[in-house]
């Protein structure tokens, strides 16, 4: 093995980072929505939605990559 492969995570492993840190930002932006919403504040609640929305995109990568990650090395 290379020592690059060492030095870096693979797919599968990138993929689960992404998925839990998308579905925690996608979290935090549902509550800032609701909070944004709760206190008349549209730009707050125009925030939240953006980082939801960030949060639901970075979900999908991670989910991706973890599919790349297994049909490349079904072995895992």
């Amino acid at each position: 093995m290379s020592d690059y492969n060492k030095d870096h995570k693979d797919l599968g492993d990138q993929g689960n980072e992404d998925t839990l840190k998308g579905k925690l930002k996608e979290t935090a932006g549902k509550v800032q929505s609701k909070l944004g919403h709760a206190t008349d504040n549209p730009k707050e609640e125009a925030r939240g939605n953006s980082k939801q929305f960030e949060g639901k995109t970075q979900s999908t990568v991670g989910h991706t990559e973890r599919k790349i990650d297994n049909t490349l090395d079904p072995n895992k």
